[in-house]
């Protein structure tokens, strides 16, 4: 989609963040626009989830500036919604589907949570939204990944959010659940204007949803198009040594990234 003519929901200028010695990335300016679908890519290590900590209030950066709704960003916000990677909940864990999505509601209050009328209908809406009323009250330990997932999403919603901050949220679902999830967020960012920081190792599950790609490897990054930056010149550039591109049947494959667990990721079909 095109990004509206609206100031932007998230603006990072001239930002820098290390890890001791190591430089993760330095100069970066992006401004994320109301409804702009943003895919963050890079190897392990890069700074992806770093990136999300520092919108998140959890990180400072080392130099240059960060806001968020044009203020600076503040642990906790409610207009930020986090989807974490997908890890599984156990069986026998004391906790139904919707008990999740109303901590999603409730669970920022001190003291006891208490659910009042209009957030239990807020958490039935919520629950209808992302698809799960089938299973809502079943033990969420009993639900497959893709079905607590999906409750993730609706946890993640819960403050009516201008940013969603997902952080490998399809990470071991199978296609059918990674579809889902995805559709699930993009038809969020489309109906409400929320803007979208979507970090993954495979772009291909939302590729033909992605506004912009910032790609980030060896302390530099690379900020366009997915046309513009998922070129063998440009990631050979980034990484400072030949990686090859090539698209096939819709798909993006990434091969000879300098990373071993990003290079077995690329070689089954997926840039990292």
């Amino acid at each position: 989609m095109s990004p509206t003519l609206q100031p932007p929901v998230l603006s990072l200028e001239d930002a820098a963040l290390g890890f001791g010695a190591r430089t993760l990335w330095d100069g970066l300016s992006i401004d994320i626009a109301p409804g702009e679908f943003v895919a963050v890519l890079g190897p392990n290590g890069s700074g992806k989830t770093s990136m999300l900590k520092t919108v998140l209030g959890q990180q400072k950066l080392d130099t240059g500036s960060i806001r968020f709704a044009g203020g600076p960003v503040q642990r906790g916000d409610r207009r930020i919604g986090y989807i974490p990677q997908q890890k599984l909940i156990g069986a026998g864990t004391p906790l139904r589907g919707r008990d999740l999505v109303t901590l999603g509601v409730n669970g920022h209050r001190f003291g006891v949570p208490f659910t009042r009328r209009a957030e239990r209908e807020r958490v039935d809406a919520l629950i209808a939204a992302v698809g799960a009323t089938g299973y809502a009250d079943s033990p969420v330990g009993n639900l497959s990944g893709g079905e607590q997932q999906r409750l993730r999403v609706g946890q993640a919603l819960a403050g009516d959010p201008l940013l969603l901050l997902c952080d490998e949220p399809l990470l071991s679902l199978d296609l059918q659940h990674q579809r889902g999830v995805s559709e699930l967020i993009d038809r969020r960012r489309r109906e409400h204007d929320t803007a979208v920081l979507f970090v993954t190792h495979d772009v291909n599950p939302i590729l033909g949803m992605v506004d912009r790609i910032l790609y980030l490897a060896g302390g530099r990054f690379r900020i366009g198009s997915p046309d513009e930056v998922l070129q063998s010149d440009v990631l050979s550039e980034l990484y400072g040594t030949p990686v090859e591109c090539i698209r096939s049947g819709g798909r993006v494959i990434v091969v000879g990234v300098p990373d071993a667990e990003t290079h077995h990721h690329a070689a089954s079909e997926l840039p990292a």
